[in-house]
């Protein structure tokens, strides 16, 4: 898609985040459906929840600004989540596969701060104060994901050092 005004530049940083919103709700579902540890199915069952809330958010702000989304290629999402499936299989110990799942998904949240963090600047430039807005409080839910990913993250980890001090004992 040919860019010509940073309107159009913005309705297609706006698509993709959206587009990527979309896919990366899918993604969630998905690895929610392949956990095995009930901590991170539900944590990922609130993701996808969460998700569906935030494209509505989204839309809204496409509506303010008086445009649609556009299609894009998306080709980031389904690489991402082809080979997290691919090298989700070849790991073979449930406590790998739930510190691996959780590290991606931690990686695909970061990027999308990138991306609210950009369009919130955009928005506030181009005096959209409302789109500006209904953007941050999508980056807090985002911020608020990535600190919890984090504090399973560490869990895993504690649990691990104390089953080895455990044993060593």
């Amino acid at each position: 898609m040919p860019v010509k005004t940073t309107k159009e530049l913005f309705v297609m940083l706006l698509s993709d985040l959206r587009q990527g919103t979309q896919k990366a709700a899918n993604i969630y579902q998905e690895i929610g459906q392949l956990a095995q540890d009930p901590e991170v199915k539900e944590a990922l069952e609130a993701r996808a929840f969460i998700s569906d809330k935030v494209l509505a958010t989204l839309d809204r702000c496409f509506n303010i600004i008086g445009e649609t989304p556009v299609a894009l290629s998306g080709h980031l999402e389904e690489v991402f989540a082809e080979d997290l499936r691919k090298e989700l299989a070849e790991i073979k110990t449930q406590e790998a596969r739930r510190l691996f799942a959780l590290a991606k998904l931690n990686y695909l949240a970061h990027l999308r701060i990138g991306q609210y963090e950009a369009l919130i600047v955009a928005a506030t430039l181009a005096g959209h104060h409302g789109v500006s807005l209904l953007l941050q409080t999508c980056l807090a839910d985002k911020l608020v994901y990535v600190k919890r990913t984090r504090n399973l993250i560490r869990n895993v980890v504690e649990t691990k050092v104390a089953e080895r001090k455990a044993a060593s004992a």
